[in-house]
């Protein structure tokens, strides 16, 4: 007897399988990494009406020949009043340890305010942050600023692109003051940040350049790029790379460059 199957019955077959795979991937990520959106994707007034926010959680484990512990964790909160403002604050931290020495230990917190000047194109925005890294020799990064916001372009497709022109005031103090003195600088902030969706995926990215008001061959400069895609209702694939410069990092930090990339799995809520 020859059974013959119909093309529905195939592609209940083929939607089993991908549901199987789906919660595959889900049962690899509870049992690795488990990651919620923390994004660089430029916020503008009106996207998300209310308070939103996000929740990222990160664990590497390694034992064997190389014997490592490096632990992420940052929270994102935004709230968009939907008519003339937005406001968020991002607290993040990492801690990593490589054969019970560590080697990584940071902190980073940023608070911003953008408000509107004109109803599509001009914002204004004014904003703080705080830094430690103490492998950068970085006992604390603390500064202010504020500065202009402005649409450039967008696309028939989503894509939106910004140009932001400002000043930051910075208190910064190293770990060995004998060796690199505190400092107190003025420094222009300008930056390009792009964004565009498409299907269900996200790209985003944003490029900072700060150099000293007084001397532009002194400037730190941050290069970040996302690719998000979209793999089961809130389930997303998170491409990401970071390239970041300091023309004149403290003494006894040989690279003036950091590049870091990563592959991980997203949870939005």
């Amino acid at each position: 007897m020859v059974c013959r199957r119909g093309y529905s019955d195939i592609v209940k077959d083929f939607s089993d399988i991908v549901f199987a795979m789906k919660y595959l991937i889900i049962l690899l990520i509870i049992t690795s990494e488990l990651f919620a959106l923390v994004s660089i994707k430029p916020v503008e007034i009106g996207e998300k009406t209310g308070a939103s926010g996000g929740i990222e959680l990160g664990l590497e484990t390694k034992r064997g020949n190389t014997h490592k512990d490096a632990y992420k964790a940052a929270i994102k909160v935004t709230y968009d009043s939907n008519a003339s403002y937005v406001t968020w604050a991002e607290v993040s931290g990492e801690y990593g340890e490589a054969n019970d020495v560590e080697d990584t230990n940071k902190m980073y917190v940023h608070y911003r305010y953008i408000h509107k000047l004109t109803e599509q194109v001009l914002r204004y925005e004014l904003f703080v942050q705080a830094q430690e890294d103490k492998f950068k020799a970085l006992e604390q990064r603390r500064l202010g600023g504020l500065g202009l916001r402005l649409k450039i372009f967008k696309t028939p497709i989503g894509g939106q692109g910004y140009f932001g022109l400002g000043a930051l005031y910075e208190d910064i103090k190293y770990t060995d003051p004998s060796i690199d003195p505190d400092e107190q600088n003025t420094r222009l902030n300008t930056y390009l940040a792009y964004s565009v969706k498409f299907s269900n995926s996200t790209f985003a990215y944003t490029l900072y350049y700060q150099p000293l008001l007084e001397d532009f061959n002194d400037y730190v400069m941050t290069n970040k790029l996302e690719l998000t895609l979209k793999m089961f209702q809130d389930l997303y694939l998170k491409v990401s790379a970071s390239y970041d410069v300091d023309s004149r990092p403290p003494n006894g930090i040989l690279e003036k460059y950091d590049l870091t990339q990563s592959t991980t799995f997203i949870y939005k809520f």
